[in-house]
């Protein structure tokens, strides 16, 4: 049995990084179903005797056809039925880490924080060199027809955070796989990101620690149990 548990830790090391062994904050997000577009969000923290949760659960929407499994730290399971796509409605689901939180004036919080013009634009044009990073179209020639505003004026991204799926604003995003994937403010389905409540999304903010390694953990409830307890050593129960 040791020798199992030690094999585990040693691949899921190799899979997720030091990030793994280190992490100590999680956010789950989890649904009843691959094809439902609502589902709740938890914060958990590790200390000295293990992982807690944190705050009250808060209720999101995701894409308006529920997740597919996305790219990020997690092993996508052989002949898996629901793949996230370019343009599907679906939320990614698997294991990501937290890039910047993001907005549209300064937001005084110890995580990384960027604040975006109208001219900053999320590039989801599966044929532009820019799929998947946010560029300044300001110091660029666009190449892509198709792009999301990062400020507009409405307030869905006036708070939000980047989640690392697909390689967002790294090389090796793949085209087609889904681009542009944020928590942010919303209270109806997405084309794939989630949301929440403004009073919710900024509470979240506030709590990421960068010094914590913060990992998004996003599901149905059996697939999200079971990366917890794999790669996280975290009941969900």
């Amino acid at each position: 049995m040791k020798r199992i548990l030690l094999a585990v830790l040693f691949f899921g090391g190799i899979l997720l990084g030091n990030d793994l062994l280190i992490s100590r904050q999680l956010v789950v997000v989890t649904t009843a179903g691959w094809n439902d577009n609502s589902g709740v969000l938890q914060r958990y923290e590790k200390d000295a005797s293990g992982w807690h949760k944190v705050g009250s659960t808060i209720h999101i929407r995701l894409g308006r056809n529920g997740l597919g499994w996305g790219i990020g730290l997690h092993t996508t399971p052989k002949g898996a039925q629901y793949i996230k796509k370019e343009g599907d409605g679906r939320s990614p689901a698997g294991i990501f880490t937290l890039k910047q939180a993001f907005g549209y004036a300064p937001f005084h919080v110890h995580y990384p924080y960027k604040v975006y013009k109208e001219t900053d634009h999320c590039v989801d044009d599966v044929h532009s060199k820019y799929y998947n990073k946010i560029v300044d179209s300001t110091k660029i020639v666009p190449d892509y027809n198709s792009k999301e505003h990062m400020k507009f004026p409405k307030n869905y991204y006036k708070y939000g955070v980047v989640v690392n799926h697909n390689h967002i604003d790294e090389k090796g995003a793949v085209p087609g796989a889904g681009s542009c994937i944020f928590l942010h403010i919303k209270t109806v389905p997405t084309a794939g990101c989630t949301v929440m409540k403004e009073s919710e999304i900024k509470e979240l903010i506030r709590w990421l620690d960068a010094k914590k390694h913060p990992f998004l953990l996003q599901g149905p409830n059996e697939e999200a149990a079971k990366m917890a307890k794999r790669y996280f050593s975290l009941s969900l129960e």
